[in-house]
Parts: structure tokens; C-alpha cells; sequence
């Protein structure tokens, strides 16, 4: 049964699921869809072409779906898909896309968002993933699944977060950073591989062996990146992940790649 406190304000066209909670003082839009078994304590505003997924819980004081915090917006009926099992803590800032963006702002699932940490504009954000306390996320950024964004940590526009990634509190990103890399600094650097996380996701003692050479290999200091990486294709063509790092790197993108700070000067 659909439970819902007096004092919300919940529009008639606003489409609500089953066994969905809408507490105190919360203000829900005409076009959001709330899927079964949402719950929303209390406080908390849910506006814009907003679809939240089955199981979400949204905390108090929560701002999900208003427009986006770009001067280019105009208006445009844009989208913020979130969906299922994912957590939303106090505070926390969610926006939809923009016509440069695609349209839309998606969120996966199982996710947790802690108190006061944005996702701006178009960012597409995979499955499991956390951004701790005051994690801010400009427009269009991609983050894998997985991936760990750290307390007041800031992630550049267009920037692409790797799956399996760290990113150490307090870090500044402005550019790409590989799966299972790990970062930290004022301005971002890799300062190796997300090993506990590895672990942690119970990848074999074997894998792990593997992505480290293809690491060393990578950044190491001999011959162009671009030769280190065909070098790291044709040894470890098995290798998923090592795979998944490689296509990385070489996937169109508008950022450089995160590097270790002893390659701060090469090409």
C-alpha cells in the first residue's frame, strides 16, 4: 500500500508505483514516475521529467530533477532516469540532461550517493557505484561500475571514470582515468591500481598478476604510449580487463588519460 503524509504535496499526474513512501513536507512534479517501493522521508523534491527506480530511498532535503546548472539550458524537456536499489543521502543534487547532452541524465543501479555530492548535466553513471560525501560531478561525465569517487573530490567536465576506479578524497580530475586505476592529488595522478578493490571483487590472484604487468608496461618510460599499448594489446589479448583498459585509452575522448607524475611530460 502506498503510503503518503499529509502534509507532501504530490501532483495528481505525478505516476506513482506500489508500496511507495512519500514522507513529510516532500514536494513531487507532474512528470516524475516513482517505481515501486520508493521511499522518500521526508523533505525532499522530486520535480522535472524525473523516472526513479524501484527500491530507491531518497533522504531529507534531497533536490532531484530540477533544472540543470547550465547558462546554455533553454528549456528543453530533458530527462533524469535513476534507477533501481540506489541510495540518496541528505542533500545531495541530481539534474537532468541538456539538448547538448543528449537529453538525459542516468543513473544505474545499487548506487549510493552520500550527503551533499552532484550529478550534473548528462553524466552517465553504471551500476554500483559511490561518491562520498561533497563528490561533485560537472556535466558529461561517464562513470563505470564499480567506481569510487572520494569525499570532496571534483571531477572535470567530460571526464570518463573508469569501472573499478578510486579516486582518493579531495582530488581534482581533469582527466580520463583508467579502469582499475586508482588517483589522488590536488590535480590528479595515478598513483597505481585499485588492487584492494580487485580483491575486494574477488578477481584471481592470476588476473591481478596481469593487469600489474600490463600497468608497469603501460607507463613505463621506454618507447611512445602509443607503441606501449599495442605492445599491452598483443600480450594479453585473454585478459579482459587488461582489454577493457586498453580500449579504453583508445576510445575517442575530448580529456588526455590520467598518468602516473613521471609522465607528466610524455606523449
Amino acid at each position: 500500500m502506498t503510503n503518503i503524509h499529509p502534509t507532501a504535496i504530490v501532483d495528481d499526474a505525478a505516476c506513482i508505483g506500489e508500496n511507495v513512501i512519500i514522507g513529510p513536507y516532500c514536494l513531487i512534479g507532474p512528470d516524475v514516475e516513482l517505481g515501486d517501493g520508493v521511499e522518500i522521508i521526508s523533505h525532499a523534491v522530486v520535480q522535472g521529467r524525473t523516472a526513479v527506480g524501484a527500491n530507491t530511498r531518497i533522504f531529507p532535503f534531497a533536490s532531484i530533477g530540477h533544472q540543470p546548472q547550465d547558462l546554455k539550458y533553454g528549456g528543453e524537456a530533458s530527462s533524469l532516469i535513476i534507477g533501481c536499489n540506489n541510495v540518496i543521502r541528505e542533500h545531495v543534487t541530481m539534474n537532468p540532461g541538456t539538448e547538448g547532452g543528449g537529453m538525459e541524465t542516468r543513473v544505474g543501479d545499487n548506487c549510493l550517493f552520500m550527503i551533499a555530492a552532484h550529478v550534473a548535466h548528462d553524466c552517465r553513471i553504471e551500476d554500483n557505484v559511490i561518491l562520498v560525501n561533497n563528490a561533485t560531478l560537472a556535466g558529461h561525465v561517464q562513470v563505470g561500475e564499480w567506481a569510487i569517487i572520494g569525499g570532496l573530490s571534483a571531477i572535470h567536465q567530460f571526464v570518463r571514470i573508469g569501472k573499478h576506479s578510486m579516486i582518493g578524497g579531495k582530488t581534482g580530475v581533469t582527466d580520463d582515468v583508467i579502469p582499475y586505476g586508482s588517483v589522488t592529488g590536488n590535480r590528479a595522478r595515478l598513483s597505481g591500481l585499485n588492487l584492494l578493490g580487485l580483491k575486494r571483487r574477488n578477481f584471481s590472484r592470476d588476473v591481478i598478476h596481469d593487469i600489474r604487468k600490463a600497468y608497469r608496461l603501460i607507463f613505463a618510460e621506454e618507447g611512445t604510449f602509443t607503441e606501449r599499448i599495442q605492445d599491452v594489446s598483443e600480450l594479453f589479448p585473454e585478459n579482459e580487463p587488461v582489454m577493457e583498459i586498453v580500449n579504453f585509452i583508445q576510445a575517442e575522448t575530448s580529456r588526455s588519460i590520467c598518468q602516473p607524475k613521471k609522465m607528466d611530460d610524455a606523449a
